[in-house]
């Protein structure tokens, strides 16, 4: 199991156990954790997942796919380090990454 922790824009913190090789909407999603809603379960088709990675986790979750960059140009609020969750797979690399979600995902 991988340590996750995200972070609600609220600053509420919420610590899950993300099975490896699972992606990290997946992971928030079956643990209820508010912010991260996953509409298209998980296929980067939206934007619902989005999610902002800190700078020192960003080389261990590898590269955003032309798809996911164009998926995060929908998000209201993308910034540099934006990517979305359902294209990060928890890996031990990633144990105690935090992270951040936007106020919205809409």
């Amino acid at each position: 199991m991988v340590k996750i922790i995200y972070v609600e824009h609220n600053g509420a913190r919420h610590e899950v156990n993300v099975p490896e090789g699972e992606n990290l909407m997946e992971g928030a999603v079956q643990n209820n954790v508010p912010g991260i809603d996953g509409d298209c379960g998980g296929n980067a088709a939206c934007a619902t997942c989005h999610c902002y990675i800190p700078s020192e986790w960003q080389a261990l979750t590898g590269e955003r796919s032309e798809l996911e960059d164009s998926m995060i140009e929908l998000a209201d609020t993308a910034q540099p380090n934006s990517r979305l969750a359902c294209q990060i797979k928890a890996s031990a690399a990633l144990d105690g990454l935090e992270v951040l979600m936007p106020a919205t995902q809409h």
